[in-house]
């Protein structure tokens, strides 16, 4: 098993090599439309064309898919035509309910490099049901393991609304930890989005979690490897759940 190094940080490039061996099947869209409106009036209509391209508002990119559930999407696209961004969408086709969040690689002095911007949406062909996404505080205190391949091991702690603290038990970045911004939205009963942004390397995620009777995690990166070109990688797992706490006194933020 690779060992971290005792003198330097690991790139984004090498720790995310092979995160994605557990990662739930690609899910082929082609043929379908989906629009989605947002909630500040930006309308995204997306048409698949096959399994590995789509046309959002009439421009061309790669995109990646995953059934999440059943009637749940989780669909990136590590956008080509924009240079060091990514557009992620999940959308239900019951609920009719939608989020987005757009990563973008900032300039060299902004820390951290990489933004994101979530905004929650409505999807065509039916009327929505359920609760809005947006922020949620369900994972404070909540403490889990994520098996992303047999060489990925990572601990998370949910410690606010605004940071989680990690560390690798097993892989290349054995040994290191940290803690960095972080998101958390509800999308559905046990479905959250969990999006992070590190300090010590330009890189950020997004992250679906079931919680629920699943126990699995889909996920995309966006950043800078170690020669400085922008990359996309694909993650995803199985999430073991090692118990939580709850806050007595002062809550955090």
């Amino acid at each position: 098993m690779p060992e971290a190094p005792t003198d330097g940080w690991r790139t984004y490039d090498e720790f995310a090599a092979g995160i994605a061996t557990y990662r739930l099947p690609d899910a082929d869209l082609t043929g379908r439309d989906v629009t989605i409106t947002l909630d500040d009036g930006e309308v995204l209509s997306l048409s698949f064309e096959d399994a590995e391209h789509v046309v959002c508002n009439g421009v061309e990119d790669p995109y990646d898919a995953v059934a999440v559930r059943g009637d749940v999407f989780f669909v990136n696209l590590p956008l080509t035509s924009v240079d060091g961004e990514a557009l992620t969408v999940v959308y239900s086709t019951t609920s009719h309910r939608a989020l987005a969040v757009r990563s973008v690689i900032g300039a060299e002095d902004v820390v951290p490099r990489v933004s994101q911007h979530f905004r929650s949406g409505v999807t065509d062909g039916g009327t929505p049901t359920g609760d809005v996404p947006g922020p949620s505080r369900d994972l404070i205190g909540k403490r889990n393991l994520y098996r992303y391949s047999p060489d990925h091991l990572y601990e998370h702690v949910y410690v606010s609304s605004e940071r989680y603290a990690w560390q690798c038990l097993e892989g290349v970045q054995r040994g290191h930890g940290d803690m960095d911004l972080s998101t958390v939205w509800k999308f559905a009963d046990g479905l959250y989005l969990f999006c992070f942004r590190e300090f010590r390397i330009a890189v950020a995620s997004v992250w679906l979690h079931d919680l629920g009777y699943a126990l699995r995690t889909t996920g995309v990166f966006l950043g800078l490897t170690g020669d400085g070109r922008s990359e996309h990688s694909r993650a995803g797992g199985h999430v073991y759940p090692l118990g939580s706490v709850s806050y007595p006194d002062a809550q955090p933020v």
